[in-house]
């Protein structure tokens, strides 16, 4: 799969994948991104985009020294199914 990128000015962490994009939108606090909804166009779903997509977001977020507050269900399902990024919940 490709790279998770970090679009600041749409305010999401994006995932290309055959010519779609899957998404995680997010709002900043001063300490913590909170990611608000993470969508996969329907001809991408069922192959883990969205797993892979939601696991690129917490890497640039661990990167970047922040913490992450779960605002939608994917990502709460995700994090209790990978406590390897328990150190990141705020």
């Amino acid at each position: 799969m490709g790279d998770v990128i970090d679009n600041t000015t749409r305010s999401r962490f994006e995932l290309e994948i055959d010519g779609g994009i899957a998404f995680a939108n997010y709002r900043l606090t001063p300490q913590a991104v909170i990611i608000t909804h993470t969508e996969t166009p329907s001809n991408l779903r069922g192959r883990g985009i969205a797993s892979e997509l939601v696991r690129g977001a917490l890497d640039l977020i661990r990167a970047d020294g922040r913490k992450v507050i779960a605002g939608c269900g994917f990502v709460v399902d995700y994090l209790r199914k990978h406590p390897e990024y328990a150190d990141l919940v705020a």
